[in-house]
């Protein structure tokens, strides 16, 4: 008897791999923001991120942002994937982990099925809700988006081969386009590039022609998309509030003013962040949305801009 040639039997596409493929592709980037719950029940989360589903390609679970205590994003990250069924990019930050420790957490994302990190820094503890907190900060970012590149090679931290596999993620990375020092700036992001950043989501935008002047002057030099940060401001108040506390955001005096001169302040900031959007359109390759605590707002968000579903 002649044994028959088995038939192969064709793997299931992996289902979190769109925001891969969309930068494969060159499509226009839609990223949005969502913050763990500051407890254990991951209801309220669930719910504003099932409004995003079909309409961004990933979106971004944060990790302690502003060093104010959350769930952990992997955590957050998995139970989104499972229960929304939306791909998620997991931010990891050195702030609050050794090497031993973002090893275990990278390995970790990666058996449960996360597919993008975004690798961080993180903002200073004094700047959040425990300040006398001991900060860890053994790696900052560039040295994280190191060893995600090794790990990924199947090698660890050391250069030694990891026995029981290594990881597949697509790393990205922050970038501050209205930083105030611009040699500094593209230096950074030549690191950030060289150390195997796939991909930007910058901080908050409002100066579009520096943004501009980025992307033609040293993102240019790159083939790496970048996203701009387009926040929902609220109010005056929220901006004044941003403005103080935030490092690094400088929300200027005319949307300032628009916003106070509203009659409804909120809508004046959904039309702000859509104009924002269809701006960023003509400049780079996506965009990255922050509606914090209003995520539900973000697709009316896009269909003022004029962006409709994605899948």
């Amino acid at each position: 008897m002649i044994d028959s040639p088995t038939p192969s039997v064709e793997q299931p596409a992996d289902p979190f791999n769109k925001f891969r493929n969309a930068i494969a592709h060159k499509e226009f980037l839609i990223t949005a923001e969502v913050s763990p719950p500051k407890g254990s029940d991951p209801t309220h989360m669930l719910t504003q991120t099932r409004s995003l589903k079909g309409r961004v390609h990933a979106v971004n679970i944060t990790d302690s942002s502003r060093a104010v205590m959350s769930m952990s994003p992997v955590a957050a990250s998995v139970l989104i994937q499972q229960q929304v069924g939306i791909e998620t990019i997991c931010q990891i930050a050195c702030r609050d982990r050794n090497r031993i420790a973002l090893q275990g957490d990278l390995f970790g994302a990666a058996a449960l099925g996360i597919r993008n990190i975004l690798a961080l820094t993180g903002d200073p503890v004094k700047a959040g809700d425990s300040p006398d907190a001991r900060s860890v900060f053994d790696y900052e970012s560039v040295r994280l988006l190191q060893l995600v590149q090794k790990l990924n090679q199947g090698l660890d931290a050391n250069g030694k081969t990891l026995p029981h596999q290594g990881t597949d993620f697509l790393v990205g990375a922050a970038v501050d386009p209205q930083s105030g020092s611009w040699s500094g700036l593209q230096k950074r992001f030549e690191r950030k590039v060289n150390a195997g950043a796939q991909f930007f989501q910058s901080q908050l935008i409002t100066d579009f022609e520096r943004l501009d002047k980025f992307m033609h002057q040293v993102a240019s030099q790159s083939d790496k998309p970048i996203l701009a940060g387009i926040f929902l401001i609220k109010s005056a108040k929220n901006a004044l509030f941003l403005n103080k506390f935030v490092p690094g955001v400088q929300i200027p005096d005319h949307i300032i003013d628009r916003l106070a001169d509203a009659k409804s302040p909120l809508q004046e900031g959904i039309a702000i962040a859509a104009e924002q959007i269809q701006t960023a359109r003509q400049i780079c390759q996506g965009v990255h949305i922050m509606a914090i605590k209003a995520e539900h707002l973000i697709p009316e968000i896009l269909d003022r801009a004029g962006l409709t579903s994605i899948y």
